[in-house]
This record gives structure tokens, sequence and C-alpha cells, in this order.
């Protein structure tokens, strides 16, 4: 093993282990006596994610980045959409799109996908094949910018080279 893998091991490890520990303390509001069963469970659940999820690095300043991101664009979503349910002329042009994905396969491919989702009037369909089909609300819309951005930003999370599609 290089230098470099015992690095992102060591540092996806410690980043997994902290991640659930997060969430162990936030399910028990901090109860010091829940940690009891809660070690265990944390190490556990890191073993779980390591044998299901073979570590990657990531930039930890884009993931901070890409919250914002995320939030403001998962509130445009359920805008857009209770817009469009509200009104009486319901402007929808429904259509099932195919994106051909320059990520390579795996976590950043599904990252990917679920982020998409949160777009105003898109929902990842299927991913298959480096392709991502995506029911958009109304073709109308520049989508495929939309879905570019959102690539760009994932591959600089997974520090990743985008491929040609």
């Amino acid at each position: 093993m290089t230098p470099l893998n015992i690095k992102v091991r060591g540092a996806s490890l410690l980043s997994r282990g902290l991640l659930f520990s997060l969430i162990w303390w936030i399910l028990t509001d901090g109860a010091v006596v829940s940690w009891v069963i809660g070690v265990p469970a944390v190490l556990l659940a890191v073993a779980a994610s390591v044998a299901l999820v073979s570590p990657m690095p990531v930039v930890w300043s884009e993931i901070l980045r890409f919250v914002p991101f995320f939030l403001w664009h998962s509130l445009l979503g359920g805008m857009d959409v209770a817009r469009r349910a509200f009104q009486p002329a319901m402007p929808i042009d429904p259509d099932l799109v195919a994106y051909p994905l320059r990520l390579p396969p795996g976590l950043s491919q599904v990252f990917m996908a679920n982020t998409v989702s949160l777009l105003p009037g898109t929902l990842s369909a299927e991913l298959e094949q480096n392709v991502l089909k995506v029911h958009v609300l109304d073709r109308r819309k520049d989508f495929l910018a939309e879905f570019n951005a959102v690539e760009q930003r994932v591959a600089r999370i997974f520090e990743l080279s985008l491929n040609s599609p």
C-alpha cells in the first residue's frame, strides 16, 4: 500500500468516525451515558461503511462550499414545484432526458444523481452505464447547463477529472 493510499484510508476512517459520532450525538441529544452503546455502534457503522464503500479522497473545503448550494437549490426546487402545482394552467412540459455522465462510476455518480434530484423540477430516475436519466417537469428549461454545473461541483468534491462524454 502506497503512502497516499494509507493517508486516504486514514482520513476516510477518521472522517467516517467523526460523521457517525456526530449522528449518534444528535440522535441521543448529547447524552453522555448513551456512548456505552454509541461507541460500539459507531465502530460497527465505520466498519460497515468501509466494507460497502471503499475510501476515496474528498476535498472538505469543496463540501463546505457545496452545502449552501445544496440548501439554496433544495429551497428553489420546492418553491418551483409548489408554484407549478398551484397555478391553474399547471405549466409543465415533462420529459425523461438522458445525461451522459463524465464522472467515473461509483460514489461520485451516486452523489451526482442524488444532487440532481434537488434541482428545481428534476428527479433522477435511473443511473446505468454512465448515463443518468432524469425526469424534468419542463423540457424548455436549460437543465443541461444545471446538470453540468452540478457535475463539475461533484468532481471538485471528489478530486476527479471529468472524462469526455
